[in-house]
């Protein structure tokens, strides 16, 4: 047998001896830096999308984010621009986000096209934006006099001192130049109808190729005179039954009417018979 040599055996490790779980919390959050008025503070949170753009802090980030851009997603207008400018209640002040005020202006132009911009209209301004932005946490409960500049550890991911590049400017306007002069000069379709027209003779023995040629004879800017045939009525009576294209905005069919009807050698009457929107 080995000679007992006297060293004292190991205290035994129980769980009874380990410090519990809720004896440690002090300690760790002990180490973490906080304020007293933690609402008066600005924070960086990790957003997905704009936040509140009537407030200072939401007016911000939309103007950083079009600082470089002429649209709030792709290189069109589209229905997160119509989302974003819904949002706002009137245009951000031109001296504090001159690139959001310049946005406004911009979107406003299509305001009569918003229904027809493509994109999802369902989805609400919040989706669209930048992934990361630094707000202000209950800014209504900010002091007033709280300073503008925070410490020094703040980050700042979207301000800058520099100015916008003046080339920049002078590229992204003449893009939006040639582009409203592209649409202005886009020309618009004209609303034209169909139209069926009955003539009617004073009787049997009316020349019906005379009254014809005197329709056709009367010539105006939008007025295309079309296919024709003669209707037997009765009694030997036939009318002339023919068909035009007008444009309506230039083309006024009591108009034509009143004009056929002055042809009295030949023509008794005329009626619309059919209309149709082309």
């Amino acid at each position: 047998m080995l000679p007992h040599l006297g060293k004292a055996s190991p205290p035994r490790l129980t769980l009874s001896s380990l410090p519990s779980a809720t004896s440690l919390l002090p300690d760790l959050f002990s180490s973490v830096p906080h304020t007293q008025d933690f609402t008066s503070r600005r924070r960086l949170l990790f957003t997905m999308g704009f936040t509140d753009l009537l407030t200072d802090a939401g007016a911000a980030v939309l103007n950083s984010w079009v600082n470089t851009r002429s649209y709030i997603n792709g290189y069109a207008p589209s229905q997160a621009d119509v989302a974003t400018f819904k949002a706002l209640s009137s245009s951000p002040d031109a001296t504090k986000y001159p690139a959001a005020a310049r946005w406004y202006k911009h979107i406003a132009s299509f305001e009569d096209e918003f229904a027809t911009l493509p994109g999802d209209a369902s989805k609400p301004y919040t989706v669209y934006g930048p992934e990361v932005a630094e707000v202000t946490v209950n800014p209504a409960k900010a002091p007033a006099d709280a300073p503008a500049a925070e410490d020094d550890d703040d980050v700042d991911l979207f301000g800058s001192d520099e100015e916008e590049d003046p080339e920049a400017v002078r590229i992204r306007e003449e893009r939006l130049a040639a582009y409203k002069e592209k649409k202005a000069a886009k020309p618009k379709l004209a609303a034209k109808s169909v139209v069926t027209l009955d003539v009617k003779p004073w009787d049997d023995e009316t020349d019906m190729a005379a009254l014809e040629a005197s329709v056709r004879s009367i010539e105006k800017d939008g007025l295309v005179w079309g296919a024709s045939k003669l209707v037997p009525v009765g009694y030997g009576v036939r009318k002339l039954q023919i068909n035009l294209v007008v444009e309506d905005e230039k083309v006024s069919l009591d108009e034509l009417q009143d004009q056929i009807a002055e042809f009295e050698d030949y023509v008794q009457s005329s009626d619309v018979v059919a209309m149709q929107k082309l």
